[in-house]
């Protein structure tokens, strides 16, 4: 079976042939690490400034220090709204002017700011992302117009029930840990950040060390590192600066610890308490329907049984052929749409099931969608199943991998996590060679855990019942 590709942070230098397309990776001595995907015959670029700082990141304030949270998705935004040399009109110019497909991203464990360009342009979008991540001055002015844009933002997703179900699914079975936030802050949170704050968080947490760029697609390796180094020499900034050597950190899957090259843990994080008991939580909203969702606590980002978890989700509720699909809407009509899905973190993970409803069927689809999980933690998948599975996630994964998007984030993913990277062959092998007993293991494992159910709705015309805390 073919071994991951190893992303070792003492090695300087690192080529890989991935079956048709070149990878390259350089770790410089500031602890700056940049990699790239060289694609034949592709006449654009995707580029990504990666930085290992998410949501779960932030501190609550407390008598002895300031608070910060919010400030990684405050941030994201601020970080488009100027610099030194450019306005955020400017910024914004330098895109639409290339034509380029831009924007950011936080999630729990990173942040990340992109553009998709021609090949011919890549050389201006390096330039203008990395005056952004750099050199942004947080203005006080667009900090105070951005947090009128950012509450409006999560009133927008307020408004979205499902929206509501998810966060309110992690915060449920993730409880108090930091993965359980949401990733874009609280209103109350938002409306109190000071400037200050998110600047002290900018400044912590945003440096060579804790800085990943990737680019796929039509990209030069070693002009990309000559640029990204000249960018960071050229910051006003010292803390960019790569005349001082730094140990590039990445997050351990499995220990929820920041590793360096020594080895020394520097941001342990306690691992997400496991739920305790069974729970139902009901929100009351005005709506058609229940937006309904069951979880319970996952797999860790690097547990080795993830593969045989894949095959087992896709059969459950990966597809219109899967089970959730087939008993809730094809044969009953209960709903427009049912899946599961897994969400996994350094040190933590997730499982659930989502389904819209009325809220007079919400009881009916609740029992439906355990009692599917528990049919395949009792007797496990057909062989039927297990092929289409397989060819599901074979057939999915190569598409997507036609796009740089998909293969530039892969490259982050891998070099921000454990620093495992697994091309298309060895992961299928993976996948391949996960055995029926693997399969059902799993489900049963998970059907075993306490069930965290979430109803957000007209919960009235449903019976379902809150359980008190």
């Amino acid at each position: 079976m073919r071994d991951p590709i190893l992303l070792p942070l003492d090695q300087a230098e690192l080529t890989v042939d991935l079956s048709g397309s070149l990878m390259r990776r350089t770790v410089h001595p500031s602890g700056l690490r940049v990699l790239t995907e060289l694609m034949p015959s592709a006449r654009s670029a995707s580029i990504g400034f990666w930085v290992g700082v998410g949501s779960r990141d932030e501190q609550s304030e407390r008598d002895d220090a300031p608070g910060s949270l919010g400030s990684t998705h405050f941030l994201e935004h601020l970080l488009f709204k100027g610099t030194p040399t450019r306005d955020a009109y400017e910024i914004a110019t330098s895109f639409d002017q290339i034509g380029a497909e831009h924007n950011a991203l936080t999630a729990k464990e990173y942040t990340c700011y992109y553009a998709k360009v021609r090949d011919a342009d890549l050389d201006d979008a390096v330039i203008v992302l990395a005056d952004m991540v750099l050199n942004s001055v947080l203005d006080p002015d667009e900090f105070e117009t951005e947090r009128g844009v950012i509450l409006e933002e999560l009133a927008m997703a307020a408004d979205d029930l499902a929206d509501v179900a998810s966060e309110q699914l992690f915060e449920e079975v993730l409880r108090d840990h930091p993965l359980g936030r949401p990733i874009g802050g609280l209103p109350e949170t938002i409306r109190g950040a000071r400037r200050d704050d998110v600047e002290r968080h900018y400044r912590n947490q945003y440096d060579p060390s804790t800085l990943v760029v990737t680019a796929a697609g039509a990209v030069d390796h070693d002009k990309l590192v000559a640029q990204v180094v000249a960018a960071l020499n050229a910051s006003p900034e010292e803390r960019w600066h790569t005349d001082r050597a730094a140990l590039p950190v990445r997050r351990v899957q499995g220990t929820g610890a920041t590793e360096s090259v020594a080895g020394a843990a520097a941001a342990a994080l306690a691992p997400a308490p496991a739920a305790a008991a069974p729970r139902i939580s009901v929100t009351a909203r005005p709506s058609e329907q229940i937006n309904l969702m069951i979880g319970a606590d996952g797999l860790r980002a690097g547990d080795p049984r993830r593969f045989a978890f894949g095959i087992m989700n896709s059969v459950l509720g990966g597809g219109m052929s899967s089970r959730l699909f087939q008993e809730i809407r094809e044969k009953r009509g209960l709903a427009y749409t049912a899946y599961s899905f897994g969400a996994s973190y350094s040190d933590a993970g997730l499982f659930g099931i989502y389904a819209g409803t009325a809220p007079e069927k919400a009881a009916d689809v609740l029992e439906l969608s355990q009692l599917e999980l528990q049919r395949i933690a009792d007797a496990g998948i057909t062989p039927e199943e297990h092929e289409r599975a397989l060819g599901q996630i074979a057939g999915s994964s190569a598409l997507a991998l036609e796009d740089s998007d998909t293969r530039m984030g892969r490259l982050a993913r891998a070099e921000l996590g454990a620093g495992e990277l697994y091309d298309l062959d060895a992961s299928l092998e993976r996948f391949t060679a996960v055995t029926a007993e693997e399969i059902t293991s799993i489900a049963a494992e998970i059907a075993a855990r306490p069930m965290t159910v979430v109803a957000v709705g007209d919960v009235s015309r449903s019976s379902l019942q809150p359980t008190d805390a």
